[in-house]
């Protein structure tokens, strides 16, 4: 059904077209203003006396009225080609590029420099000069001939010695390059023989050195052969190819680039691994080129080239065809400019127009919001390219700066930053950090940014933070740190006050230190970034009761000891409530009457629904799924597995979210375990593995297994449950937890495992359709625990299991026959019980710290005293978590 779109809206999406900083994915390397390069390529790929009718096409005199507009009004008055290039002879080549890429809003190029007829080509390293990022893609092909043209220092050729120093020449420059590149398909097509012979390729290559120098190779089997070789060496070192579709090439038959021939190489099991883009949009083969990219995960498009040769509608159409079938997260742009910044220009400039009309009316088709639709925007222009070519390898510090030091993280995915400023300020410079947060422009800058929130998260587990002017932020925090009283983790959720024998008062500072990683703008108040903060001594050391710096030190020994990582997974449970007034008083309510996985739910919470998921996206934060609870107004989003560190950075930021999305639409947000007695509480179950170099070793590697786990996960599951009245003291930690865990709503209430049940204290969960066991979920852990505590305590019973090779006890279900319950230790009843067996327990004073664990116990107490004369504790505690 049709939908009529709003002017507003269109002004919305058409605002984000326009400001939307471009990577450009593939392009060539410009030229000198005084080369011999005719400047009409600029406006069509013909060549030779078939370059003179350019001048009376439409795309030369749309090009030529556009650069005239570029370069000022005045120019209007003498509309000529004569006249621009002028102009760009006054101006130079750097400030006329400059002013083709500003405009075009280009922060990324990367280029293929294999174009070697260019004449007065500038290199690459020039380029740098006027975008802020510029990579290189390498033509295979290229490099062969190359290696031929050279020789072979008197000695005839063989494939041998050939591909020797091929896969040399391939692997030498493979981490200075952010791409390999191949023209296949207009040399000798792209049914590509997989299983073509050595004996074959000899013989093509035999071929292609009797044609004489300079050598360019086109036997198909010795193409087919350097191809697949040249995919191996990308795919060893993560590099998508790039394959040229032709388009605009004379010597080679249409209809051997179809995609579809590429059949036998995507169905081929030693390529499943790779990462293939088809550039020029395919065209025009745009319809298949769509299937591949629909069909197969390793097809990637680029629709450069389509833009600006053909006419608009041309270029809307393949488009279109594109968008059709193909993920719009797989789908990027580039100019495949050539010689002269002004194509990048008009390159830019089109292909913004044409994605404008594309989405105006995929909306009009009620197929995409207006926020889905802004989001594709980002996407196709740039995240989708940073993400694939895996941008932030181009980031390099300048050795004039003052930077830390970029240590990457392990959990990190696609690590994505702020580009470095100009150095003339210390103030100005951003850090070189590759961070899993980071989703600004590859070119952003900070000079925009007002505030920085320095966050941390106290031992009631409640988020605190302290902004911090930009400049200051930038000139002294970012490297130093802030004074904190040391009394910021001797604080109960009862007041801002240190308790009682948390050893921490008021008097003496700590510093909190920006990890600079987790540092991002905030989505809700674009003016502002926030970063998560390690806690330290005034002499820079760690402080002992710093929670991040205790599930660092921690899993450190799980590295160190067994070459293990745990990886985590949040589930995030939440309410929105409705605030009303009842006889002067602020009750809360629930904001639905649905229950879990209801639709209708679904309908009357989606733009809120949306708007958290596009604010979690743009933090680079995966949701593995979203759905309605069971509570009244109950919603949980599940987060995808990482790194434990990671997981804990996550959900904390995910929290942050879905509170700030509550308030703008009105409603109350809380995690508090329990709300009411008569409601389902809020957990934040957590589901933990094991792996060791990025494969999962807690499952069972073959059918020997009773339980399908294997001895190192049956071993750490074993310590998490021998430890677990000591756990729950940290996961949880306030007397609302209790409610929540021993509600009737629940069961469990002995030490124990189960197989799948959501109810148990610690769960076994398989693998979809396998009978090996992937993790295990720990429902116990929820708000009001500070995460890198909660994860911590895990953490130090599991590696307590390993050192024991403790054995797993038989699962116990209350259901099954013959089980007395009586038979097994009782699980605590309430958190006065947790701190008796933390007190008896003193695994945790040897692994976190004594300092920490007493502190921990005096905050408990505080809460057990306060909350049990406390009548309605919920009224004050839903405003904290």
């Amino acid at each position: 059904m049709k939908m009529k779109t709003s002017d507003k809206v269109l002004l919305e999406l058409k605002k984000a077209v326009d400001n939307v900083e471009i990577v450009d994915a593939h392009s060539h390397n410009i030229v000198a203003i005084e080369s011999d390069y005719p400047f009409l390529k600029c406006f069509s790929d013909a060549n030779g006396d078939a370059l003179i009718n350019a001048a009376y096409t439409l795309n030369f005199k749309r090009g030529l009225r556009e650069l005239t507009e570029l370069y000022g009004p005045s120019l209007a008055l003498s509309l000529g080609l004569h006249t621009v290039q002028e102009t760009r002879r006054s101006l130079g080549l750097q400030q006329s590029a400059l002013t083709c890429f500003k405009a075009a809003k280009i922060c990324a190029i990367l280029i293929d420099d294999g174009i070697d007829q260019l004449d007065k080509m500038v290199d690459i390293e020039w380029h740098k000069k006027v975008v802020p990022k510029v990579g290189r893609i390498l033509r295979v092909e290229c490099v062969a001939e190359k290696i031929l043209d050279k020789g072979s220092d008197g000695a005839t050729w063989t494939l041998d010695s050939f591909m020797e120093i091929f896969t040399k020449e391939l692997k030498s420059v493979a981490d200075k390059v952010i791409a390999f590149k191949s023209m296949v398909a207009c040399r000798s097509g792209l049914a590509i023989n997989t299983e073509v012979t050595k004996k074959e390729a000899e013989e093509g290559l035999s071929d292609v050195l009797h044609a004489g120098n300079p050598v360019r190779i086109s036997n198909k089997n010795f193409i087919d052969y350097i191809f697949m070789h040249a995919l191996e060496v990308a795919q060893s070192y993560d590099l998508p190819m790039q394959i040229h579709m032709g388009f605009g090439d004379k010597d080679f038959d249409m209809m051997l680039a179809n995609p579809l021939y590429l059949h036998n190489l995507l169905e081929d099991k030693r390529f499943t691994n790779s990462r293939l883009v088809l550039l020029h949009a395919s065209y025009p083969f745009s319809k298949e080129a769509s299937h591949l990219a629909s069909a197969y995960p390793q097809v990637y498009l680029d629709f450069g080239f389509a833009i600006p040769k053909l006419s608009f509608h041309g270029m809307i159409s393949s488009v279109k065809e594109l968008l059709k079938l193909a993920p719009m997260n797989k789908v990027m742009f580039s100019t495949d400019a050539v010689a002269f910044a002004e194509a990048f220009y008009l390159g830019a400039k089109r292909a913004r127009e044409v994605i404008f009309s594309v989405l105006c009316d995929v909306m009009v088709e009620s197929d995409l919001s207006i926020t889905k639709a802004i989001a594709a925007v980002k996407d196709i222009f740039a995240e989708n390219a940073k993400k694939l070519y895996k941008l932030h390898k181009l980031d390099v510090p300048p050795k004039d700066c003052d930077i830390e030091p970029h240590i990457p993280s392990p959990f990190m995915k696609e690590d994505l930053h702020i580009s470095l400023k100009d150095s003339s300020t210390d103030s100005d410079v951003e850090p070189y950090i590759s961070s899993y947060f980071q989703n600004e422009e590859l070119n952003g800058s900070s000079k925009d940014i007002t505030l920085v929130r320095i966050i941390w998260i106290d031992a009631s587990g409640q988020h605190r933070c302290r902004g911090v002017p930009r400049q200051r932020f930038y000139s002294f925090v970012k490297k130093h740190g802030i004074g904190l009283p040391r009394a910021c983790m001797g604080i109960s959720s009862v007041s801002d006050s240190p308790v009682e024998d948390s050893n921490l008062t008021c008097s003496g500072l700590i510093t909190i230190v920006p990890d600079l990683s987790t540092k991002c703008r905030i989505p809700w108040a674009k003016q502002q970034e926030m970063v998560l903060a390690d806690m330290c001594t005034k002499s820079g050391e760690a402080w002992e009761y710093c929670p991040r710096e205790a599930l660092r030190r921690i899993s450190k020994i799980l590295k160190d000891e067994f070459g293990l990582v745990m990886t985590a997974g949040f589930e995030v449970e939440f309410y929105f409530l409705e605030s009303v007034i009842k006889d002067g008083k602020e009750e809360f309510e629930s904001s639905d009457k649905y229950r879990k996985c209801h639709t209708s739910a679904f309908d009357i919470a989606s733009p809120m629904l949306e708007e958290m998921l596009n604010y979690l996206q743009s933090l680079n934060i995966t949701v593995d799924y979203l759905h309605k609870e069971a509570g009244k107004g109950q919603f949980e989003i599940g987060l995808e597995y990482t790194d434990c560190f990671g997981a804990a950075d996550r959900l904390i930021y995910t929290r942050e979210v879905i509170k700030t999305i509550g308030r703008k639409y009105g409603y109350h947000p809380t995690f508090l375990p329990k709300y009411s007695l008569d409601e389902y509480g809020c957990g934040s179950n957590v589901h933990i593995s094991l792996s060791k170099n990025g494969i999962n070793v807690f499952k069972a590697s073959d059918g020997s297994s009773e339980y399908g786990m294997s001895k190192i996960g049956e071993a750490f599951m074993s310590g998490v449950l021998d430890h677990l009245p000591a756990v729950l003291a940290f996961t949880a930690p306030h007397p609302t937890s209790y409610e929540r865990l021993f509600s009737t709503n629940w069961n469990g209430r002995v030490v124990s495992w189960q197989k799948e049940n959501n109810y148990a204290k610690i769960s076994t969960c398989r693998l979809p359709g396998a009978d090996v066991v992937s993790h295990f979920v720990c429902p116990a852990f929820d708000a009001c625990t500070n995460p890198y505590l909660g994860l911590a305590s895990i953490l130090t019973a599991g590696i307590d299991g390993l050192r024991k090779d403790l054995s797993l006890p038989a699962p116990v279900d209350r259901q099954t026959p013959g089980v007395n319950q009586e038979d097994y230790r009782r699980l605590p009843d309430c958190l006065t019980e947790s701190l008796n067996a933390l007190e008896e327990d003193t695994l945790f004073n040897k692994m976190m710290g004594d300092n920490l664990v007493v502190c921990i116990k005096a905050i408990r107490k505080a809460e057990i005293n306060h909350y049990s004369e406390d009548d309605e504790p919920y009224k004050d505690l839903i405003h904290k978590y």
